[in-house]
This record gives C-alpha cells, structure tokens and sequence, in this order.
C-alpha cells in the first residue's frame, strides 16, 4: 500500500463521542463556507464606480490578474473579443492629445469646457484601459455575443479591481468610435472600442448611489406575461 493512502475506519469504531465530534466539526465547517459566500455576496454588492482616483494604480503581476479576471467572462464560441491596451504614466499626456484630435473629427461643435475636462481626465488619471473589441461580424456567433462577452469581461476587470482595494469607472464618448484612435489602439476595421476604464486607488471611501430596489427588475414567470415595477407608469 502506498505510504500516502489514509485507511478510513468505520465511525463505529470511534464510539458515540467521537461520532457526536465529528458531526460538530462538519456542522462549523459548513458554517464557515457559508459565511465566506455570504461575505463574497456582500462584497460584491459593496462595488460602486468612482473616478474620485489617486495613484497608485495596479502593476506587475496584479494587474495581470486583475485583467485576467476578464477572460472568465462568458464566451460563446471561445471567439475571445477581448483587447485591453494600457495607458500609464508619462505616455498619458500624449494620449490625451490623440483623445482631443478625437474629438475635434468627431465632435466639432463640443463646447471648449468639454475639451479641457476630457483632456485633464486622460492625461491625469492614474491608468486607463481602453476596452477594444476583437469582433468577426462573419464569424460563427453573432456579433452582439461578441459584444456582450467584451462588457462581460469589463464588470470582471471592474469586480477584480474592487477586491484588490482599487476603484475605477466606464466611460465612453463619441471620439471613441473615431478610426484613427482605434488604430492607434490596435484596433484595425471592424473592431471597435467599448469605451474605457479609467483606474486608480479611491482616494476617499467609495459611496455608492443607494442601490435600486431589485425586486423593481424582477419577475417570476407562470406562464403568462410579465410585468416589472420598473416599468410602472
């Protein structure tokens, strides 16, 4: 018998007692796995955007496993939209400039007010991640679960960043359609953007909005037609 093998004798053996102590340790161990989800749930229910960010950002290989959250995000197909170009540092004063360049084919007529907030938003916050979609509009599965997969893959990323004690927010805009910047990105026709996330640490505790009540946008179905309070008037 190998040296590793446990025998496994009969509880009978152990006597009433020791049974009685046994039945208690999985009773606390059940205990505590269920806690830990608890807990989780709550954690997650806890996340709220900010773009109120200070440095530092994520790096190195916490940064990897931020974004590597995303890629357990449903895909249907294993087609792998997923494009994340990260821009930090020194190189986010240049890339504001290629936001604003952005604008001014896209949005001609935005207000000067506009331009300097986005502008001071790129070059300022510790990191974006431009969210790009990798998308095959002739591929095997239609385009809008390539698409949904890529926002699947951004909640990852925007949970991930939660447990790591950072914060961050979605934005997008209509500069982000602009094909000179999605080629900058890497990002040749067809494939698109989904905006981006601006990241950082929260520099004051995050207070979320008072969260909705769900059962507002929820519905048991009973073979006839639903409604949802949301809807209501």
């Amino acid at each position: 018998m190998p040296q590793n093998r446990v025998s496994v004798t009969s509880l009978q053996e152990f006597g009433q007692d020791s049974a009685s102590l046994l039945a208690d340790a999985v009773d606390r161990a059940i205990s505590e796995l269920m806690a830990h989800h608890h807990a989780s749930l709550e954690f997650l229910l806890s996340r709220a955007s900010t773009d109120n960010l200070v440095e530092p950002p994520p790096k190195g290989d916490q940064l990897r496993n931020i974004l590597s959250a995303a890629l357990r995000a449903p895909d249907h197909g294993r087609m792998r939209p997923w494009r994340y170009t990260v821009i930090k540092g020194k190189h986010r004063e240049a890339f504001a400039q290629v936001v604003l360049e952005a604008m001014d084919r896209q949005e001609p007529d935005a207000p000067a007010a506009k331009k300097a907030k986005r502008r001071d938003r790129f070059s300022s916050m510790p990191m974006i991640i431009a969210l790009g979609m990798h998308i095959e509009p002739d591929g095997k599965i239609p385009v809008i679960e390539q698409e949904m997969s890529v926002a699947a893959g951004a909640m990852n990323v925007l949970n991930a960043l939660h447990a790591e004690g950072f914060g961050g927010v979605w934005v997008t805009g209509a500069f982000s359609e602009d094909r000179t910047l999605l080629e900058t990105l890497g990002l040749k026709e067809p494939h698109r953007l989904a905006g981006f996330l601006f990241v950082g640490t929260p520099e004051k505790p995050v207070e979320g909005r008072k969260r909705a009540d769900v059962d507002d946008y929820m519905a048991i179905w009973k073979g006839e037609p639903v409604t949802f309070g949301a809807d209501a008037g």
